[in-house]
């Protein structure tokens, strides 16, 4: 029979040590593997960042702001403290042809009737959850999104603030046709009540952009990324004429991308609905104390204000935000460089008869 050798206490010690050097090995081949992979990710994200870029990244100085300037200068807008060269009537008459403000100023009636809201879809944000019938009276809702230039009419007409980026109360050259931006809830329901319209509901939005079935976007249940402007794929706002192709069931446009619409409702809980009710729950944060607030760490406290709800997804958005179904929101007087709107307005009883 062959003898079994049995290592020495020196041998097993030896052998633990070796044991043990080679785990360690491996852990920290390991950790640097994927501090590797970490590091390539976030290469490629660079990358794709500057792909998307919507200037020469040359020229980000000119682009870059000091802590705080954006909030000084839209305090100095707010309260008039810059002296700013409006429009006359005249002048803002003259930014289009006739044809295109007919074109820029139509509404679309929405029959009255139930449609489809909401999503089931597991991968949705809760907050879309569920789906759900909701019956609606007729109304009329805008083609487009409102325009720079209509927003110019309403600012001439009124004396207005413009927004933020208008250059001494100017629009951007070439931009007349583009949704108007860096307008606040408040901007916008001002602007609809001055055309004697209104904001329209959240309900009257997604009946208007995806008809009674309950489509995803407003041609259908398919991505297309040729029928909207969305994800930086071009980098800023596109005239509201451009995506011909983008038409809800109703020939309504430009209701997925370029701009996120401010609706008149309060951002509320669908019934039924499995989202968590904290994130209905307006909060503002708050640096406790001045080393907190030196540090930048806040707490997010719960206020009794409403967020509102802005529908159909950006220029900057991820295509998945843009489904008709999906709901953004924030608080009414904050303003963005993809915020717009679009307005509503009631039909009567004997108008819808007579139509």
């Amino acid at each position: 029979m062959k003898s079994i050798s049995v290592p020495s206490k020196a041998e097993r010690k030896r052998r633990k040590r070796f044991l043990n050097a080679t785990l360690v090995t491996c852990i920290a081949l390991a950790m640097i593997g994927g501090t590797i992979h970490v590091l390539r990710l976030g290469m490629n994200r660079m990358t794709d960042m500057r792909d998307r870029a919507s200037y020469d990244l040359k020229d980000m100085s000119s682009h870059l702001r000091a802590a705080g300037e954006d909030v000084t200068l839209q305090r100095q807008n707010e309260y008039e403290l810059v002296e700013l060269d409006n429009y006359s009537q005249l002048e803002v008459q003259a930014l289009l042809t006739p044809e295109q403000w007919a074109e820029l100023d139509q509404m679309i009636d929405i029959p009255a009737g139930p449609f489809l809201m909401g999503t089931d879809r597991r991968r949705s944000d809760a907050y879309d959850r569920p789906r759900h019938s909701v019956s609606l009276p007729a109304y009329s809702i805008d083609k487009y999104p409102v325009t720079n230039a209509q927003y110019a009419r309403f600012v001439a007409a009124t004396n207005h603030r413009p927004p933020l980026h208008w250059n001494d109360g100017k629009l951007p050259p070439g931009l007349e046709l583009h949704p108007v931006t860096m307008v606040s809830w408040y901007d916008a329901s001002s602007y609809a009540e001055w055309a004697g319209k209104r904001l329209p509901t959240e309900a009257e939005w997604e009946k208007a952009a995806r008809g009674e079935q309950g489509i995803r976007w407003p041609w259908g249940d398919k991505m297309d990324i040729e029928r909207l402007n969305t994800y930086y794929s071009i980098g800023a706002t596109t005239s509201v004429l451009r995506f011909k192709g983008g038409s809800s069931p109703y020939g309504v446009m430009d209701m997925a991308g370029n701009v996120s619409e401010w609706t008149a409702d309060d951002f509320a809980a669908y019934a039924g609905t499995d989202a968590d009710a904290s994130v209905f729950q307006g909060k503002v944060a708050v640096a406790s104390t001045p080393k907190d607030q030196a540090m930048k760490v806040v707490d997010l406290v719960a206020v009794d204000d409403k967020y509102k709800v802005l529908r159909g997804g950006s220029w900057k958005s991820d295509p998945f935000s843009t489904a008709v179904y999906h709901r953004n929101f924030s608080w009414p007087k904050y303003a963005s460089d993809f915020f717009g709107f679009r307005c509503a307005s009631d039909i009567t009883t004997q108008a819808a008869q007579i139509k």
